[in-house]
């Protein structure tokens, strides 16, 4: 019988006391293998729910006319002010905000109601008028936040409205001459107004005919007969018997509608002819710097269309949409104040993704969980059936607050709508072209990269916004 014996067989140890090399190394190895690559990152990059969600009309010539019925509705703007340290002003053209002083330009008799008014602090808690008491002053709220609170029904004390910065009240006393408040208003936070005597306005009509033919124009206006949206009454008869006189009537229209011009985003990308010659294995040089400056058009395109002054959503909301937060935090029942003034068929809202989350805590504290919803294939969260969506185009302020938007969309509900021009020279998407520059004499290569875009809001009643929102408020 013969056994077999192995022997296990140990390299002798290197001079350096390491273990000798057995086989090939993994660094070595690499230069013989071909490295798999992603094309380029780019942190940037959101999911622009804003362009996504809104459907995208066709503004051949560069200009979207919006046609809408004749509005007789006056002066409802917000009133902005000058500070120097602690001491507050009102900008004196900006008391044409008021209704009763819409459309007056007499600089002076304006400088000098302007000059008159008191400012005056009120902590939270604090009440600045009382029903039942003298109306005597107009209030001008130059920072925070106050309560009109009313009765109901049955005698309780109900919150009738949410007043914030530039809001005013106590002109509509005066111009129907009631002498007593109707309504009482609470400061929710701290607060600084500024406030006029009635007395004042009186003297000022007393001196300046101007003023007072401006008045009776404004009476004259009030008289007309007009629909709860402020539109020139459609006169009509129902439920009448045979032979009755039928009304005439007709529709009139706004003398200069508003028009939309489509603004642009551009930039020039350059390559050198070199890297797009020799460094196009496997990925295209110029195809990738084309895709993620696209990529960063589109995400310049969907700030623009949120914040841009002359056509972002967020500066053409009507004064009439916009609600302040009751308490700070987006509670449920901010949402569904929200929701009372979109309330013809609503789209979707959009916040910013902190808001949202400051949104979830108000809702979990409360014990209460909202649904998700499938929206093309995403899951999202969802406040009474509406897609709550995240943009962070939204600004947040210094001092932790944003807004909430809740838009109807589409040309058949007068919605909110996206503007373009498709079919331009050189067009690579919808509204966007790349077109070729040259190459210059060190053998750059150039590219124009634009995009046209703009966003119109059909009639005041499509896009409403939740201002003053905190989100840096958290529970126990």
């Amino acid at each position: 019988m013969v056994c077999a014996v192995t022997e296990s067989v140990q390299a002798e140890p290197s001079v350096d006391g390491q273990a000798p090399q057995l086989s090939l190394s993994t660094a070595a190895a690499r230069n013989l293998a071909t490295t798999t690559k992603s094309v380029p990152q780019m942190q940037g990059i959101t999911s622009r729910w804003l362009l996504r969600v809104v459907p995208w009309v066709e503004a051949s010539g560069g200009t979207f006319r919006v046609n809408r019925r004749l509005s007789y509705a006056v002066g409802d703007g917000r009133v902005k002010f000058t500070t120097t340290g602690a001491e507050v002003r009102v900008i004196p053209g900006e008391l044409g905000e008021l209704p009763v002083l819409r459309g007056f330009e007499d600089a002076e008799v304006l400088g000098g109601l302007a000059g008159r008014f008191t400012q005056r602090e009120f902590a939270a808690g604090n009440t600045i008028v009382q029903e039942g008491q003298p109306a005597d002053q107009v209030f001008l709220i130059a920072h925070g936040k106050v309560n009109k609170i009313g009765r109901g029904k049955y005698g309780e004390p109900a919150v009738l409205d949410g007043l914030a910065d530039g809001d005013y009240f106590g002109d509509q006393e005066w111009v129907d001459s009631q002498d007593t408040w109707a309504y009482t208003i609470t400061a929710v936070t701290p607060c600084t107004v500024l406030s006029l005597p009635r007395q004042a306005l009186d003297e000022a009509v007393g001196q300046s005919e101007a003023l007072q033919a401006h008045l009776a124009r404004h009476r004259t206006r009030a008289q007309q007969p007009t629909n709860p949206y402020g539109e020139a009454l459609i006169e009509l008869i129902a439920g009448h018997e045979q032979h009755a006189d039928l009304t005439g009537t007709y529709v009139d229209y706004e003398i200069a509608p508003r028009e939309y011009e489509l603004s642009v985003a551009q930039t020039v990308l350059r390559v050198h002819t070199r890297v797009a010659d020799l460094y196009n294995n496997p990925m295209n040089q110029v195809e990738q710097q084309l895709r993620l400056t696209i990529e960063a058009l589109r995400e310049r395109q969907e700030d623009e269309m949120m914040n841009n002054r002359g056509f972002g959503l967020l500066h053409n909301a009507d004064f009439a949409q916009r609600i302040s937060t009751r308490t700070g935090p987006p509670t449920p029942d901010d949402m569904d104040e929200l929701v009372a003034t979109v309330w013809k068929e609503p789209t979707v809202f959009l916040a910013h993704p902190r808001t949202i989350a400051a949104f979830g805590r108000e809702c979990s504290r409360r014990g209460i969980y909202p649904q998700s919803i499938d929206l093309s294939g995403h899951m999202v969260p969802a406040w009474r059936g509406i897609p709550l969506l995240p943009c962070n185009k939204i600004p947040i302020n210094g001092a932790r607050t944003s807004s909430v938007l809740l838009m109807r969309t589409g040309m058949e509900k007068q919605g909110v709508v996206g503007l373009h021009q498709t079919g331009i020279p050189d067009e690579v998407q919808p509204g966007l072209n790349v077109r070729f520059m040259g190459i210059s004499e060190k053998g750059i290569t150039s590219y124009l990269v634009s995009a046209y875009y703009s966003v119109a809001v059909l009639i005041p009643d499509a896009l409403g916004i939740l201002e003053n929102v905190e989100i840096g408020r958290y529970g126990d």
